[in-house]
């Protein structure tokens, strides 16, 4: 590699990014007409948004000349209400337009949140298995990530969480339905962490990804009843998961209005404002694509159920989680996970991501896992995938 000036340090530390570090190892590899490519690497609809919405956005391009100007920084005023009312009554609890900013993309959100409580130096506690960018935005940042490691079901333990606090610590993380493995928090567990973080004074971020997949029809959690939550809880949200929104950058963060003040200063240096076109976007779905999401989280459900019988039959496999877009599971091959991943990919036409890349270097458990990504393969796709896994000639541990 050729010489370069000046590098900030942090960055230079901070890992190459994983899915795109796993899409290289698809240069040079020929997938024969009968066994074709099975993507299972990235948590992303690869379909476009639905035909009215993708209507939608042309109408606002062609009709809207404000969507092509600079708007509030914390987004289109009729899309944080429309967030806030919907926020109330899924979650039952009094949500306001000025808890609500809107963002370009949740790895944003996450950013802010983070810029807004920590500094070089600081820490904040994620549960291992973590989603990768997270850690990466905290290595960036000069910020100690502390690994919370997790127990059965990959679920976080608050009392081991406590242990870890220091008077360093600024938030811990919570991820339901997790990325990567799939695990639903319960609610009792989410309070108290909840308990926890107030009691010891750091902030709970609480990112809802993937809240439209959830397998419960019940609320996910109380914690927006809680009294003064706002002085504790950080939601984030994506409409990208819900919509098929993934090229257009646009999520939420739900937080107090003085954490909103701070999470202005940085969403304002960083991007001005939201995609104009997106927040439309986002809007015409919360508002009129409500029976077609239901369609979408019944299909996901189903490919979760399909998975998790797939894995079963698989001799030697363990499910170490699954939910929403996600399957986390132990292989039962001699070779670890970073290893076995680019020779699944030769041997089998399918490409997923190694359990290494969602743990601290050198955790021994990463070796032994991989996430799949299912949301993107159908019955029939699930039932390919099992089958070649299950013909692998490698040899076992």
């Amino acid at each position: 590699m050729a010489a370069q000036g000046p590098v900030n340090p942090n960055i230079a530390a901070t890992i190459a990014p994983p899915v795109m570090e796993a899409r290289r190892w698809l240069e040079g590899v020929i997938f024969p007409p009968d066994r074709p490519l099975i993507n299972v690497s990235q948590a992303a609809p690869v379909s476009p948004p639905p035909a009215p919405l993708r209507e939608a956005i042309a109408k606002a391009a062609l009709d809207d000349d404000a969507a092509h100007l600079y708007g509030p920084v914390l987004g289109l005023p009729e899309l944080r209400e429309e967030v806030a009312k919907r926020w109330s009554e899924s979650y039952g609890a009094p949500i306001r337009p000025g808890h609500v900013a809107i963002t370009s993309g949740c790895n944003q959100a996450f950013a802010a949140a983070v810029e807004a409580l920590a500094a070089p130096g600081d820490e904040v506690i994620l549960p291992t298995p973590w989603y990768f960018n997270h850690k990466m935005w905290l290595d960036m940042q000069g910020i100690r990530t502390v690994p919370l490691a997790t127990g059965a079901g990959l679920l976080p333990d608050p009392e081991a969480a406590a242990q870890l606090i220091t008077p360093r610590s600024r938030a811990i993380v919570l991820v339901t339905p997790n990325n990567p493995g799939g695990a639903e928090y319960p609610p009792a567990l989410m309070e108290a962490f909840f308990d926890l973080a107030r009691a010891r004074g750091i902030a709970l971020i609480l990112d809802e990804t993937y809240r439209d997949f959830h397998s419960s029809e019940q609320p996910p959690h109380p914690l927006f009843a809680r009294a003064g939550w706002e002085e504790t809880l950080i939601q984030l949200y994506s409409f990208s998961k819900a919509y098929r929104l993934t090229g257009h950058r646009v999520g939420a963060l739900i937080a107090g209005p003085a954490r909103l003040a701070e999470v202005e200063k940085f969403l304002d240096t960083v991007t001005i404002c939201p995609n104009q076109l997106a927040q439309r976007a986002a809007l015409f779905g919360m508002r009129n694509l409500g029976e077609w999401l239901a369609g979408e989280r019944r299909e996901i459900l189903a490919r979760r159920k399909a998975m998790a019988e797939a894995i079963a039959g698989l001799g030697g496999w363990k499910l170490l989680g699954a939910g929403a877009y996600f399957a986390y599971a132990e292989h039962p091959f001699a070779l670890p996970s970073d290893k076995l991943a680019p020779v699944i990919l030769r041997e089998a036409g399918v490409l997923l991501l190694p359990g290494t890349m969602f743990r601290p270097e050198g955790d021994p458990a990463g070796a032994r896992e991989v996430r799949i990504a299912f949301a993107n393969i159908d019955g029939t796709g699930i039932a390919a995938l099992a089958s070649r896994l299950a013909a692998l000639p490698l040899p076992r541990a």
